[in-house]
């Protein structure tokens, strides 16, 4: 049985007005007295009628869609971060298409391709960790197509990006470590171009420099997928914990890689068990054995206004020319897995 909703005609028929006179009404013209008004949204409300979504799009020349692409849900960062990007859409009159890109530069260009061929009017962009090559966004933004980065951003394309302050919350975890009598820290990070990695690894080196404590390259671990491929984190661990000189303390330089990171030294069973931080907004560190020591980043608050900027974008008459690099501040929760035992 095919659904069949409540249309402008079924209003008309049932109240013995046009159509044209009904939609005026609905729409709260001046051309239509009060007492019309009212009988036509009272029994609009009555039959449960819903404007076409569809017949909208075609009038507006807008879906009042927009398209968010991140590297998968369950992370806590981009968890958060959708529920600050739902919060300003909704409010505004705007619905969400969530998709994943899993890491996966081909997976991140299809969902775009296909938010834009079913019309979205922006989108908002989370790079995957293998989206080196930017061309299908390129292509689109030419063509007219609203962008805003957030979190894992380029500078390739003009446009609004928002972030934390990638930089010195990597200075303050190192900063952090270091005050607790670390030396030898280890970084596991993602890949090498993506924008957090870079900005968290000179946060990391420059606090290193600042207290006189040597930079070693041989502390340094990428995982291409930040942490979703559990084997490319634990040779990392391993290849670290096997050598002569082992690291006193880690340190997560994203969410995923710092919950995996976390759980397989733990598993490990070590005799002293390292120094711990990470990147993670996890709403349970103060549960883990010992307590989680992170840097919290105002996820909610990077998906609000990145979908602000958005919806500016794509609501404004003229082209915009100036655009914003939002950088939000970071917060180190100190917890038991940095102190030094």
């Amino acid at each position: 049985m095919k659904f069949e909703s409540a249309t402008i005609k079924d209003i008309a028929k049932a109240l013995n007005l046009s159509t044209s006179t009904v939609s005026r009404a609905l729409r709260g013209s001046y051309e239509i007295s009060s007492e019309t008004k009212k009988q036509v949204l009272e029994y609009a409300e009555k039959i449960n009628y819903r404007p076409n979504p569809i017949a909208l799009s075609l009038k507006e020349r807008r879906t009042r869609a927009i398209g968010v692409v991140v590297s998968e849900i369950a992370n806590n960062f981009f968890s958060q971060a959708i529920n600050g990007i739902e919060s300003i859409a909704y409010n505004r009159g705007y619905h969400v298409i969530i998709t994943q890109s899993h890491e996966s530069a081909e997976r991140e260009k299809v969902n775009v391709e296909h938010m834009a061929a079913r019309g979205v009017d922006g989108l908002l962009i989370s790079l995957s960790s293998e989206s080196e090559d930017i061309a299908h966004l390129k292509e689109l933004h030419e063509k007219g197509m609203p962008i805003v980065f957030f979190d894992r951003v380029s500078h390739e394309i003009e446009t609004h990006t928002v972030t934390a302050n990638n930089y010195w919350g990597s200075y303050h975890a190192t900063e952090h470590l270091i005050y607790q009598g670390f030396k030898r820290i280890a970084h596991i990070t993602s890949s090498p171009h993506l924008s957090i990695t870079k900005e968290r690894l000179e946060g990391y080196k420059d606090a290193l420099a600042k207290h006189d404590v040597p930079f070693r390259e041989e502390l340094i671990r990428y995982c291409p997928h930040g942490g979703m491929k559990v084997p490319e984190v634990e040779e990392a661990i391993q290849s670290l914990m096997k050598a002569k000189q082992k690291p006193d303390a880690f340190f997560g330089a994203g969410d995923r890689l710092t919950m995996t990171c976390f759980g397989l030294l733990k598993r490990m069973k070590l005799k002293k068990e390292p120094g711990f931080i990470g990147f993670t907004n996890t709403a349970v560190g103060d549960l883990f054995s010992p307590s989680l020591t992170v840097i919290q980043q105002p996820a909610f608050e990077i998906g609000q206004t990145a979908t602000e900027f958005l919806i500016q974008m794509i609501e404004s008459r003229r082209p915009i020319t100036e655009f914003q690099n939002k950088v939000m501040e970071t917060e180190l929760v100190f917890r038991d897995s940095s102190k030094k035992v």
